[in-house]
């Protein structure tokens, strides 16, 4: 009976509390990746004039091209990827580029229009951006094709560089390096747009972590009730224990205090004797 009670006892821990629970409070909260975006083609991309970001303009999701990255917005969060439609992985910071974007740039896209003059942009196929967005940066690529498309639009001129000074004129070559397309003037636009999204990331932080502080307190909160759910079931079983104790020399001493029953013997019956028969006797004494 009492390996019987401490078998059950054993299962009944094993079932109640968890080796996880047991071991500790692990809290694994990991920030989701956005959905994937299918596309029936490779998107073509065009460039936002006065800068060598590229964006995808023929689709609802911010996706962009910049330094040999994909980039993408979603839901407040940014992604970078190889790949345009996979393998996106979080990025902790804004980036720098985004601050050369203008908020209403896709407006412009639809009407061919750049800051009030007529835009005649390029697409351009996502093979090409990735095999050659390296040499036309460094070239000065969209400068010289009638600058970024945009009509009346002037490149911002290069500094010439400057010779030193010396006490002998001596015969010296300066080659100008090529220089990143400056961005242009942050619109008050812009900046409201880069500090809404400050905010947002701030606010998904701060969410996160409150998230993670009710995980942990459920998880406290849950190791404490199995902890007092097994502490009745053991108080319960020892309670059973113990009356089956008490109860099995009461029936003991029951038994042995019943005196045996015996069956009493079969006492025969008055005799019946037959009426036929006396009559008969009567008749043979007259």
């Amino acid at each position: 009976m009492k390996r019987l009670l401490v078998l059950t006892m054993l299962s009944a821990l094993t079932c109640v509390v968890p080796p996880a629970a047991m071991a500790g409070v692990n809290v694994d909260i990991s920030i989701s990746l956005p959905p994937p975006v299918v596309f029936s083609a490779p998107p073509e991309v065009v460039v936002i004039p006065g800068t060598y970001v590229y964006a995808v303009p023929d689709m609802d999701a911010d996706i962009f091209f910049y330094n040999g990255w994909w980039w993408r917005l979603w839901d407040g969060r940014w992604y970078r990827s190889h790949y345009y439609d996979s393998d996106w992985v979080y990025y902790r910071r804004i980036p720098s580029f985004y601050t050369w974007v203008p908020p209403g740039w896709r407006n412009d896209y639809r009407e061919h229009r750049w800051q009030g003059r007529q835009w005649n942009y390029r697409r351009i196929p996502p093979q090409q951006v990735q095999r050659n967005w390296r040499n036309w940066e460094k070239n000065r690529h969209w400068e010289k094709q009638q600058t970024w498309g945009v009509q009346g639009m002037r490149p911002q001129a290069r500094p010439q560089p400057q010779r030193p000074q010396q006490t002998r004129p001596q015969p010296q070559t300066v080659r100008p390096q090529p220089r990143e397309a400056q961005p242009q003037r942050m619109q008050p636009q812009q900046q409201q747009h880069i500090q809404q999204q400050q905010h947002i990331q701030q606010q998904q932080h701060i969410q996160q972590q409150q998230h993670i502080q009710q995980q942990q307190h459920m998880q406290q909160q849950q190791h404490m009730q199995q902890q007092q759910h097994m502490q009745q079931q053991q108080h319960m079983q020892q309670q059973q224990h113990m009356q089956q104790q008490r109860v099995q020399p009461q029936q003991q001493q029951q038994h042995m205090q019943q005196p045996q029953r015996r069956e009493a013997p079969q006492q025969p019956g008055p005799r019946q004797e037959n009426p036929g028969r006396g009559a008969d006797e009567r008749n043979e004494r007259r």
